[in-house]
Order: C-alpha cells, then structure tokens, then sequence
C-alpha cells in the first residue's frame, strides 16, 4: 500500500511539474505553479525559508521522500529503470549493493556550494535536479508537445471548430538544446542500468537530503528474525543501499521508494519507526567532513535557433529576416531587479521561457549566465499588461509585479540609429516606432527642422521609456533594425 501511495503521488508532482513548462496557453499555472515553489533549491534561492524547513523536516520523519516523489529528474529515473526492467524478466531483479562513492558526491556538492557562493550559477545549475529535469521538458518534450497541438488544430480546423489552435515551434536556444539532450542521455543512461545513481553520486540535492534522512524518524527496517537473506530486495532496490551481509540499509541513499517492502515475501522489511540504535559506525573524520558540509550547505545557498520565416500578402511575399542586435548591456524581465540578482537567484529551469507568450525570452548563451532567461525582440516585444513569468518564477529571480508596477520598471530604453531609419535610407515616411510606443516616449520631430515638408525621424526620451521593446520589434528596417532596446544592470521606477 505504500508503494502504490508513493507511486499515485509521484506520477502526480510528475506530470503536473511537466505540465507547467509544456502548457504554452499559461491556465494551468494558477494550479500547479506551487509545485515548482515546493522544489528544494529554487526555495533555498528564494529564500523561503518555511518551505526548506517543511522539506527538511519531512526528509527527517521520513526519509528522502522528496527524491522519489516531489524531484521530477527522480521521478523521470524511476520511470526509465522501470520501463528497462519490464523489457526482460531477468531485469527485475538487476541490482545489487554498493558502497556509497563519498569520494565523489561530497566533493561534487562542495564545488556546487562553492559555484553558488561564487556567483558561477551556469555551472552549478548543469547538475541541479529541478533546472535539469526543467531544461528537458522546455528543450526537448514543449516542442513535441507543440507540434501535436498544431496536428490537432489542423484537425479541428478542417473540422470548422476552435477547441484547438496552433502554436509556432521554434529552437529558442541550440546550447540548451544540446545541454538539455546530453542531460538526458547521462542521466537516462544511469538510471537505465543502474537505477539510482545519478541521485546518489551527482546529485548535490540529494547528497544534502542524504545527510538528513541518515537521522531519519521513520525508515525501512530490516526484521532479521524473519530474513531468509534470499537477498531479492537488494535485486531489487535501485539506489544499491541494501547490504545484505550485514542486513544493513544506508539510509543517506535510500529514497523511500518502497519497492524492497513490496519484493520482500516473508514481510521482514517493514517501513517503521526505526529504534534509538545508532546508523552504521563512521570514523570522526568522515563525521567530520559530512557536518563541515552540511553547514557550508546553509551558508553557501544563503548567500547565494533559428526563427520561422515571416510571411506577407497571404505568403507570397517574404520580409527579410532581422538580425539580433548587439546589447551592451542584457535585459531581464521586470520584477527581475537587476542583472546581479538575477543571476544569485535563477536555477536556469527555464520555466519562465516556456511560458513566455510574446517569444520575448530566451536562454543566454554567455558563460557566467548561461541557460538564464534574457530578453531579445525580433519575434515579439514584452507587453505591458503581461507578467506571466513574474506569476510563476519559483526560485524569486523574477519577483512577482503587478501590471500597474510593470508599467512603471524601466528595464532598459531605447536607442535610434537613424543611418538604418528607413526615412533615411529610402526617404519614405514611417513612424511605426512612435505609434506603437506604449509609453509614449518616441516622438517624431522634422529631419530638417527649418523645413516644414522634410520627413519625420524618431526621438527618444529616455525618461519615459520602460525598455518593452515595441518599437524595436515593429521597426520596418532590415536586417538591423533602425531602433534598439539597451538593458539597464539595475532596473528603475519611473
């Protein structure tokens, strides 16, 4: 029964984890979204501290629930060993122990802690359960996803029905693609022939919560009065932490998934309160180092493409594509606060751009910000009335702003370059910039100012500006754009 309880709640957080970074409409992530929220680290980020307590005090009652329940890249191993051991009946029982690798997931967790407190998060969030699992459903499962809505729109259509509609399926980034597909490959691959290791040799989240369920209230005990040592739940048990030998079970890797109790025949492994006994003898040293790690774990995280075509006159006629300008300085979101606290805070989950309704953001490809959200116009600009990925930003990279803040957060503002203006380059008029400029912070002034009939060039008052990038994205110039956003480090209110 508590295989099947933990099971039914681990297909849940799965499918509703994925769900938020397929569902590009945005209506379930004012269901779902708190399951984001509950993740270890994007809550140590956010400094949401009664949410970590709350995960550290179920881990101490009750082992390492989290991995094999709320961690969806847990999940997501659980389900590929599982489908591996259905393929062979000889693959049910597969596993065996093996001693805990201390020499590599401790100093694994201790350069992650260190990459954190260094502001290294590109490299420290390569590994990170929640923001791994999250770069696989936005990069790799979202455009799947999309092309099967736009299958059955297509259906619908014909159909003379609306119930579906088509979305556009583009590669937002080719580094996080590649890094997401490699991620998925290690990891699948592990978890398909051994089960559990990734979590319990990599994983930094699980190597915390390995130290804490160790002290565990409630575990799996073994009743050696009833063992036969027939030695099929250590077959049996994808994290290999059951020893046999000695009818011991190393409680920092084992995930409370059940599975021994519900292999084991003669009832002699029961999921119990565990008696005052002592865990397995280490030497001071060991103990020594795990306690040093464990507190540098607290006050370390404390601290711490190509784009579709563009169509005209029923696509008969074809716009030249526009080029990505070169940004002095990189935009955020509003509620992002400036280029620093975005980078202390983001898990790089990109769940932020799954959501994004106007393909405003995208993964970055520098090195110190790698795969964290950036802003970029050629295919929409960042409407005013929206703040979806303030709404559901679990990890407070992005604080949450209302429509009425957003209006009023200059992220950045806009710079003319009139040698590209097409007023200049074709002598036509436009003004595109100006109409569209929700803040009305273009102006359009003679180019001749002695000359009542000369044409009209744009102007902007940087004052009034909030960097949405409307005029850059309806700007009529090609391959450059004749006006571009510049990003502020620091965001102000105007």
């Amino acid at each position: 029964m508590l295989r099947k309880i933990r099971i039914i709640l681990a297909s849940i957080f799965f499918a509703g984890v994925t769900l938020l970074f397929l569902d590009f409409t945005g209506t379930l992530h004012a269901w779902l979204g708190w399951m984001a929220k509950v993740q270890l680290l994007p809550a140590v980020l956010a400094l949401n501290f009664v949410t970590v307590a709350i995960l550290l005090l179920i881990t101490l009652l009750f082992g390492r629930v989290y991995c094999s329940v709320i961690c969806p890249l847990g999940v997501m191993q659980d389900i590929i060993s599982w489908i591996h051991g259905k393929t062979k009946k000889k693959n049910r029982f597969r596993f065996g122990y093996s001693p805990a690798k201390n020499w590599l997931r401790y100093p694994i967790l201790v350069l992650f802690i260190i990459g954190l407190a260094l502001g290294a998060h590109s490299i420290a969030i390569l590994i990170a359960p929640y923001s791994a699992y999250g770069r696989i459903a936005a990069n790799l499962l979202a455009p799947l996803y999309q092309l099967g809505n736009n299958f059955f729109a297509w259906i619908a259509e014909r159909a003379g029905s609306y119930a579906f509609y088509s979305t556009e399926v583009w590669i937002k980034s080719v580094s996080s693609l590649i890094i997401a597909a490699i991620t998925l490959v290690i990891v699948g691959f592990l978890a398909w022939k051994h089960g559990r290791t990734w979590c319990n040799t990599v994983c930094p989240v699980g190597t915390v919560l390995g130290f804490v369920s160790r002290f565990s209230i409630f575990a799996p005990v073994i009743d050696t009065e009833k063992c036969r040592n027939c030695g099929l739940c250590g077959k049996q048990c994808k994290a290999s932490c059951i020893n046999m030998k000695e009818h011991e079970i190393d409680y920092s890797r084992c995930v409370a998934c059940m599975d021994c109790i519900d292999t084991c025949k003669d009832g002699a492994i029961s999921y119990k309160r565990r008696s005052s006994r002592r865990p397995a003898p280490q030497d001071d040293n060991q103990q020594g180092r795990r306690a040093f790690i464990t507190s540098a774990v607290i006050a370390g995280t404390a601290v711490a493409a190509k784009a579709q075509e563009m169509k005209v006159d029923g696509g008969l006629a074809e716009i030249e594509r526009v080029e990505k300008p070169e940004r002095l300085t990189p935009l955020v979101p509003a509620g992002a606060v400036s280029l620093k606290h975005m980078a202390d805070h983001c898990t790089g989950c990109q769940l932020c751009i799954s959501v994004c309704p106007n393909q405003v953001l995208r993964p970055s490809t520098s090195l110190m910000t790698l795969m964290q959200p950036e802003m970029s116009y050629e295919r929409g600009y960042c409407r005013p009335e929206c703040t979806r990925c303030s709404d559901i930003c679990p990890a407070g990279a992005i604080k949450p702003v209302t429509v009425e803040e957003k209006s009023s957060i200059q992220i950045g503002h806009a710079v003319v370059n009139l040698d590209n203006c097409v007023v200049n380059t074709d002598e036509v008029s436009c003004g595109n910039c100006a109409r569209h400029c929700p803040a009305g912070a273009i102006r359009m002034v003679r180019k001749n100012p002695e000359d009542p009939k000369s044409l009209m060039i744009p102007t902007v008052n940087e004052e009034r500006c909030i960097g949405c990038g409307a005029c850059e994205n309806l700007c009529p110039a090609r391959p450059f754009t004749a006006i571009h956003v510049e990003g502020h480090e620091v965001h102000k209110e105007i």
